[in-house]
């Protein structure tokens, strides 16, 4: 209420200045004040208008009025008016120079600022604290370490590196570049520090590491320390740790936002609990992110989407559904395109086609057909959904600009539904448009060489990899060149591809040449990609049931009872298998020896009765054969 009434008199102000303005002169404190009203409120016209009046009063060489209108002007994205009135001024101060800097900056001209700041070197004037730490916030944003580094010297030349405000720049300048380690450096060695340094530190740390990596350990120590040497942590601190919170930590955060009152304060509510949904999320523990989603008194379409996301990262599709349409019916929100293409997936899982349809229709309703990230998550959604020529459809679209990601997901969408050929021809096309590919892609392409036969077509792909495009194999990569040759029966070419790999093969490695062993009856590469795999994960009881059912079937029961045995005692059980179908809009889903489903009596008599059918039929042809 308080901000609404101090924005209608601000206006009513403003309203009093534009008609006063033609027939008052008014004081140089008065268009000060009136000039800082256009920045507040973004007003061009009345900074136009104020311009005039500036002229009209003969204060056009006025280096405060100047350096406020130039404020003004570069606030409302009037950038050429801001550098007119700069270029105007004879006697240029540091200030004005730093406002029309930091006008690039604002409207991210970040070449442009930086160009300045070297006009400014050479015109002799020397930068202030101001200036340092918007450059190198410049620095930071174009990723450029060169330029930060000549700052950083710059800045102690002309001793302000003390400062800590420039200080704290300097070390996000590094972070963004990546040498948080150089970032760290100048923290230990800053003469004091505040909260925003431990911020930029802590900020900088979260954006290198995960859950269980050194970086995570570091970064729960640095926190400890900050409170130790008696700065209270805020809302940025949280909002920086709990992303890559996990397990206990995030509980013991999630204890802290509630203790210091974080998830109550005006505008924190819905940033805290988004971020404690996603923090749940990743930590397999949905239900309870579920009820802080629940708590909160408001909620906007980013706590939704966090909620929708959540949901279907921990394999729950159809409570992702159906939250969206909550989100809509109950608290009247419209989905945003983060939303959209963060439940998409869930129709892919579904196998959802009419959810994806219609997903699809409300995103041309809301003129979102044009963005690249929800067109290529809309290929990938009906190709696993089973419908290639609508995913054809949507890559072929004028709507929108394609990028390599959408060539990746195109190429991924043939292969999975084994069109080798047109999967190599697209790969082919995105190399033409001058799109490097990266792993996703050649794993796509890959695999879909390797469903389809193609193997002299694969290989040469490969090749080109190492040789052309500079990339590294990976694992993943590897799996599938074996795949491709094991597929096509040659399995000693697998074998001896695997022995020279360059780095050391994985699970999927093996596993590739595991299925391509059984399928052409090679007992000696089974046996060996077997003990490798149980060798590399002992705990998998995939790696038992697969041994056990191959053994089952050569009739060898004293080593399918050794193998059950092992699985026994290390307690291993495998996770059932499971199935779905959409019957009139309805999911209904099905694991092994499930009779939860309401209709399951009905269900496994018409299985008995098609055994029975199949048996026969079989006796039938043993007959007539």
């Amino acid at each position: 209420m308080f901000l609404k009434r101090a924005f209608t008199f601000a206006l009513i102000t403003c309203r009093y200045y534009t008609s006063a303005i033609p027939s008052l002169p008014l004081t140089q404190h008065s268009l000060l004040r009136l000039l800082q009203l256009c920045i507040d409120l973004r007003a061009q016209k009345l900074a136009q208008q104020s311009h005039a009046q500036i002229l009209a009063n003969g204060y056009a060489q006025n280096v405060f009025l100047a350096t406020r209108l130039v404020s003004a002007y570069a606030t409302c994205g009037g950038l050429r008016s801001s550098r007119s009135v700069f270029e105007s001024v004879e006697a240029k101060n540091v200030y004005i120079w730093n406002s029309l800097i930091n006008g690039y900056v604002k409207n991210h001209n970040f070449l442009q600022a930086f160009d300045l700041f070297g006009e400014m070197g050479r015109n002799g004037v020397l930068p202030d604290d101001y200036t340092l730490a918007t450059v190198f916030k410049v620095s930071g944003e174009l990723e450029d370490l060169v330029s930060g580094r000549l700052i950083h010297g710059k800045s102690v030349r002309v001793g302000f590196l003390s400062d800590v405000v420039v200080a704290n720049s300097l070390m996000a300048m590094y972070s963004r570049c990546g040498e948080f380690a150089l970032a760290v450096k100048v923290f230990e060695e800053m003469p004091q520090r505040n909260v925003g340094s431990f911020n930029v530190v802590i900020s900088g740390c979260a954006a290198l590491g995960i859950c269980n990596s050194p970086s995570h350990d570091y970064l729960w120590k640095f926190f400890l320390r900050m409170q130790c040497e008696g700065f209270m942590a805020d809302a940025f601190t949280v909002a920086s740790l709990l992303p890559v919170c996990c397990g206990d930590s995030g509980r013991e955060l999630h204890c802290f936002v509630v203790k210091n009152g974080f998830d109550s304060k005006m505008g924190l509510e819905v940033h805290m609990g988004s971020s404690l949904i996603d923090m749940y999320s990743r930590s397999k523990r949905v239900v309870i992110g579920r009820r802080v989603f629940d708590q909160m008194k408001n909620r906007n379409v980013y706590v939704w989407t966090a909620m929708i996301n959540g949901y279907v990262q921990n394999g729950a599709p159809e409570d992702a559904l159906v939250l969206l349409r909550e989100m809509q019916m109950k608290d009247g929100i419209r989905p945003n395109k983060v939303s959209l293409v963060s439940v998409l997936p869930a129709c892919a899982s579904l196998a959802g086609l009419i959810g994806g349809k219609q997903i699809h229709g409300f995103s041309i309703k809301m003129e979102l057909n044009d963005d690249v990230s929800l067109c290529n998550a809309l290929i990938d959604m009906y190709s696993k959904s089973g419908s290639l020529d609508y995913a054809r459809r949507a890559f072929a679209s004028d709507s929108y600009l394609k990028d390599a990601i959408s060539c990746s997901s195109m190429i991924s969408a043939y292969g999975l539904h084994g069109r080798g050929e047109e999967a190599v021809i697209t790969y082919h096309k995105m190399l033409q448009e001058g799109f490097k590919p990266d792993m996703i892609t050649v794993v796509g392409v890959l695999s879909a060489c390797s469903k389809s036969g193609l193997v002299d077509e694969g290989i040469s792909i490969y090749k080109s990899l190492i040789t052309k495009y500079d990339i590294k194999p990976t694992v993943e990569i590897c799996a599938c060149v074996v795949d491709m040759l094991g597929r096509s029966g040659q399995l000693d070419q697998a074998l001896e591809f695997i022995v020279e790999m360059p780095l050391d093969p994985g699970p999927s490695v093996w596993g590739s040449l595991l299925t391509a062993s059984v399928m052409h009856g090679n007992s000696r590469t089974r046996d060996l990609a077997y003990r490798h795999l149980l060798e590399l994960e002992p705990e998998n009881p995939s790696n038992y049931i697969s041994l056990s059912n191959t053994y089952a079937s050569s009739r060898r029961w004293d080593v399918v009872s050794e193998v059950r045995t092992t699985m026994k005692e290390r307690g291993l059980k495998k996770i059932p298998g499971c199935s779905w179908i959409t019957v009139s809009g309805k999911t209904h889903s099905f694991c092994v020896a499930d009779k939860a489903h309401p209709s399951s009596s009905l269900i496994y008599g018409m299985l008995d009765d098609l055994v029975s059918i199949m048996s026969d039929g079989c006796a039938d042809s043993d007959i007539l054969i």
